[in-house]
């Protein structure tokens, strides 16, 4: 529903001004560099090993923005207005509630250890959303994303590699998808304070929800202790090889990729 405001100005739209929905220029512009770049590694223009880079890290900011942005549009949705007041449905960056968690940790990640990392963003309100199943979905939007994100990769990735463009491009395109999978399953772990623990947050009988949501500020350093364990980790990354071996995904290709990025080695 969309109406006018007293007295003139910009129409609102459920009593918030349009350009809370509007695509931000930061977010605008990491697609532009986005599309640069694959077409600077498509045609090896320049240092490919720089454009790749700028691809790869362009495209994760991308699909973390989205994926960010998935949960703030569902959120509003389930009945959180406030969200848009807070920046969240213009898809920047600089929105979120923590950047260097969001952003840079995710990136320095992603060149050091080929890990698509999740990071806490949107801050929702979720007493201004009613029932348990709505609160799930809220959580569940940004794994969705990054599911999607990777099915739609894989896809481009098995019908394209080989029929023209360069082999560094490709191999960018598959370290997005390998990034787009850790992400999911990270994601999706049932650890608390992220997605997949707030995802059964709102099921837990109060004792274990003052449990979860004692131990929900300290997530990250949760998910590092578990990656970090030998065992733990080792079945993680089993987990995440085998999945992306039944999607189709080369395993040299993608490790071609996380090479690649490492611009400054080479």
């Amino acid at each position: 529903m969309t109406a006018g405001r007293p007295g003139g100005g910009e129409p609102l739209v459920l009593g918030v001004p349009r350009a809370a929905f509007r695509p931000s220029p930061v977010f605008l512009a990491l697609v532009a560099l986005f599309a640069a770049s694959g077409v600077m590694a498509w045609n090896r223009f320049g240092n490919v090993r720089f454009d790749v880079f700028l691809f790869v890290v362009s495209g994760w900011l991308v699909s973390l923005c989205l994926h960010e942005y998935a949960h703030a549009v569902v959120a509003y949705r389930a009945g959180d207005r406030d969200i848009a007041h807070r920046g969240y449905l213009t898809l920047n960056p600089f929105k979120y509630t923590h950047p260097l968690l969001s952003i840079v940790l995710p990136v320095v990640v992603v060149l050091l250890g080929g890990i698509g990392l999740p990071g806490g963003a949107v801050w929702v309100d979720r007493h201004a959303i009613p029932g348990r199943l709505r609160h799930t979905l809220v959580s569940l939007a940004g794994p969705a994303t990054n599911v999607l994100f990777t099915l739609v990769l894989v896809a481009v990735l098995r019908v394209g590699f080989g029929g023209g463009g360069s082999v560094e491009f490709w191999a960018g395109l598959a370290l997005l998808a390998f990034l787009q999978l850790t992400a999911s399953v990270l994601n999706l772990l049932p650890v608390p304070g992220l997605d997949g623990g707030n995802m059964i947050q709102p099921w837990l009988n109060p004792q274990w929800r003052r449990m979860y949501d004692l131990f929900a500020p300290f997530g990250f350093i949760l998910l590092f202790a578990l990656l970090w364990n030998p065992r733990l980790g080792g079945w993680f990354f089993d987990g995440v090889f085998a999945v992306a071996d039944l999607l189709g995904l080369p395993p040299w290709l993608y490790a071609a990729g996380l090479d690649l990025i490492r611009f400054w080695q080479g």
